[in-house]
């Protein structure tokens, strides 16, 4: 009986699909209604899920290339963004700022591996007679290297002794390096900014990811000099702590929070002068910022699939009237109301179904795209593949689900006397 009825429900299926792609051959016009919506949704929902799978990828890899403990310390942070306006007469504006002072403290710090003080800004740079408008220039202490990551492909970085002098010395990031130097030895060479002169001793190949480094142009100088020569105000600087191997990041975090508020004497019960925060702080922030993308993306992507819906009522509609002597016959042969409701919902679901295989084949040539002509590494996850195909049916059935009912409950006798 059991076998029966499989058996049953097997075959009708294979009957819905393959009725459904009649109707798609013979009345293209209107399939292509329904098709072309549920396709459209669906390609907008696995090409920015594969976009937001790459940028999320780019986005871990930036922070785990400073070294899986690394943490920062601002002069203050608020949601992810180091907050520079605002209300002029807010509590953390009489925040002292981050400075060489506050780096050496914790330097000193038997947890402490290493620390690098920077800050940055955007201007032009010329070489010879060729010149690059917003060039990232960025003012570190001298042990850059030892956090940032990636690696020095010529020359070297700057010393301790060369960033306490302000000495006129800077490291090209490989992309600049090309562009000034394409045929030459980069070392040794000179550029201006800001009307000065600084000799290049190094060039620097960062880390690949999508956020800076490899992709624009940047300049790294001693912080002394950074702020003795590139017109910024005092108080934005941030710190990158690493901790040593022994030490946890919380165990380092408290002993940081500890120097930092003995070195600007604040009393028990005063609150912190400076915000520390964690590589996990980051993530969580930038999980929330891609939770919002995501919103979006479903109400883009449920545009496409109401389209899509309207037109699955609108085939589906004609597709009964159109076989109404069918349904009679079918009743009068003894199918039932569910066997008629199943078949026509398995039609609709089939139609809807395409929708979602060409949309996602046009979402993946989306994802091919993006990550062959950006920086930003596009992949569709797996999930997102299962989940297209999941909402194209159930966008079938639930729109389906008023014709088929109206077959279902036709009246046999009226349904044969239909011309």
């Amino acid at each position: 009986m059991t076998s029966s009825r499989t058996t049953s429900v097997v075959t009708t299926l294979l009957e819905g699909v393959g009725i459904a792609l009649d109707s798609l051959r013979a009345n293209k016009t209107r399939a292509a209604l329904t098709i072309v919506g549920v396709a459209i949704g669906v390609m907008v929902v696995t090409g920015m899920s594969a976009a937001v799978k790459g940028i999320n990828t780019s986005f871990e890899s930036a922070i785990s290339s400073l070294g899986p403990k690394t943490f920062f310390v601002f002069r203050y942070f608020s949601g992810g963004i180091q907050i520079n306006g605002g209300d002029r007469n807010a509590p953390w504006r009489h925040y002292p700022p981050i400075t060489q002072d506050d780096a050496r403290v914790i330097e000193r710090l038997p947890s402490i591996k290493a620390v690098i003080l920077s800050e940055n800004r955007q201007t032009s740079v010329q070489a010879g007679s060729e010149s690059e408008d917003q060039v990232q220039i960025q003012g570190s202490g001298a042990s850059w290297p030892r956090v940032s990551g990636g690696d020095l492909t010529a020359g070297r970085s700057y010393t301790d002794l060369e960033d306490a002098a302000g000495d006129k010395v800077v490291v090209l990031n490989t992309k600049l390096a090309v562009r000034f130097f394409p045929q030459a030895d980069p070392v040794d060479r000179t550029v201006k900014i800001y009307g000065q002169e600084y000799r290049v001793i190094g060039v620097y190949e960062p880390p690949p990811n999508l956020f800076g480094g490899g992709n624009d142009y940047s300049v790294i100088m001693p912080w002394v000099t950074f702020h003795r020569y590139m017109n910024v105000n005092w108080g934005w600087a941030s710190l990158a702590v690493m901790p040593t191997d022994e030490a946890t990041v919380q165990d380092a975090m408290d002993d940081v929070t500890a120097a930092l508020r003995r070195s600007r004497g604040l009393r028990p019960g005063e609150e912190n002068t400076f915000s520390l925060v964690t590589q996990d702080k980051f993530l969580d922030i930038w999980g929330k910022l891609t939770g919002v993308f995501f919103i979006v993306m479903i109400a883009l992507s449920g545009v496409g699939l109401m389209v899509g819906g309207v037109g699955v009522v609108a085939v589906m509609m004609i597709s009964v009237t159109e076989r109404t002597r069918e349904i009679g016959v079918r009743k009068a042969l003894g199918a039932t109301r569910g066997e008629i409701l199943w078949q026509f919902l398995v039609e609709a679901a089939t139609l809807t179904m395409i929708g979602g295989a060409i949309g996602m084949v046009m979402g993946g040539g989306l994802s091919y795209a993006v990550s062959h002509l950006t920086p930003i590494p596009a992949r569709v996850p797996p999930l997102a593949v299962v989940v297209a195909l999941g909402v194209s049916v159930i966008t079938g059935v639930v729109f389906g689900i008023v014709p088929a009912q109206r077959a279902a409950r036709m009246d046999p006798v009226e349904a044969l006397r239909y011309e």
